[in-house]
């Protein structure tokens, strides 16, 4: 790993930050995208090697792409944040702040007690390329399924999706919605919540994503895709902060030595990736489906388990 090059760091960083947050699995792409170039690349960037410093090298740019969704989400975190020190300090939940904050918190514990136990098993047996491919293809059935689903719901009840997000143009109206997406998401249930961010768990496999997955259970559990959306992310940010946090310290001991340039390219490319992607995500899915990430993924998928069976 001593050998990591600049241009694999800052390639795989920048699809790190893009595949987190679109629904078609950055650890899929992370053993796929290796083992499809070959060589070198499949020798350097090996996720299910022992000990492997890929991993903590790709895990520590995580923290690059939760520090993208803070950045862009900062007016909702403030509100989070203030409404769980004003929960623990008057021991309610009253308002919207207050409830949201402990509907992320129920919804992050099975995926952060999953991950934990299950992570290191599910990378060691599954994390190489046959087996992503296999996920990514499920992946993206698991995507079309849950549109079909949810388009049958609304048919079945009559229900005309409307937009969620209303109101004129500029900062003013962008806060003002930001605040409407946060008060309709604090009205879930704490068990809708639950399950909702339990979703997450099938994200440790390589291949499924932890986005997509978790949108396609709040779109199955009535949220509109833009609310959806919003709420996967706001579960993923410290779900995938905690995770890098966790592999920090590998990348200041012998597994990161001579790869901190690098570290750092790929960090800064995963940042400016991620934030690219999260501003481009969260009005997409305004008006859009899932389904042209459900494609992607099957046809990837495909491809790519064709072409490794083959070689």
């Amino acid at each position: 790993m001593s050998d990591l090059t600049y241009l694999e760091a800052i390639v795989v960083g920048a699809f790190q930050g893009v595949t987190e947050l679109f629904p078609v699995s950055s650890l899929g792409h992370s053993v796929l995208i290796p083992a499809l170039v070959g060589g070198r690349w499949a020798h350097d960037l090996d996720v299910s090697a022992p000990e492997s410093p890929y991993l903590a090298f790709i895990v520590g740019l995580h923290v690059a792409t939760a520090a993208a969704l803070l950045i862009f989400f900062w007016r909702d975190w403030l509100r989070i944040i203030a409404g769980l020190l004003s929960s623990l300090r008057y021991r309610r939940i009253r308002s919207s702040g207050e409830r949201l904050a402990w509907l992320l918190i129920v919804g992050t514990i099975p995926v952060g007690a999953s991950g934990l136990a299950l992570e290191h098993l599910f990378r060691t047996t599954l994390g190489r390329p046959i087996p992503a491919a296999a996920f990514l293809i499920a992946n993206g059935v698991v995507l079309y399924l849950g549109e079909r689903l949810r388009r049958r719901a609304e048919t079945s009840a009559c229900v005309v999706a409307l937009p969620a997000t209303t109101g004129g143009e500029g900062p003013g109206a962008a806060h003002d919605a930001d605040a409407a997406a946060d008060t309709r998401l604090a009205r879930m249930s704490f068990p809708r919540a639950t399950l909702i961010g339990s979703a997450q768990v099938l994200a440790l496999l390589p291949g499924i994503s932890r986005s997509g997955v978790t949108m396609v259970a709040g779109l199955l559990r009535g949220l509109s895709h833009e609310d959806a959306a919003r709420f996967a992310f706001l579960l993923a940010t410290p779900v995938i902060l905690a995770a890098g946090a966790l592999k920090v310290p590998d990348l200041t001991g012998p597994l990161g030595a001579g790869i901190h340039g690098p570290i750092i390219a790929g960090s800064v490319a995963s940042f400016i990736s991620a934030y690219l992607a999260v501003r481009f995500l969260t009005r997409y899915f305004q008006t859009r489906t899932l389904i042209p990430f459900a494609g992607y993924c099957l046809l990837f998928g495909i491809a790519s388990l064709i072409w490794l069976l083959v070689h």
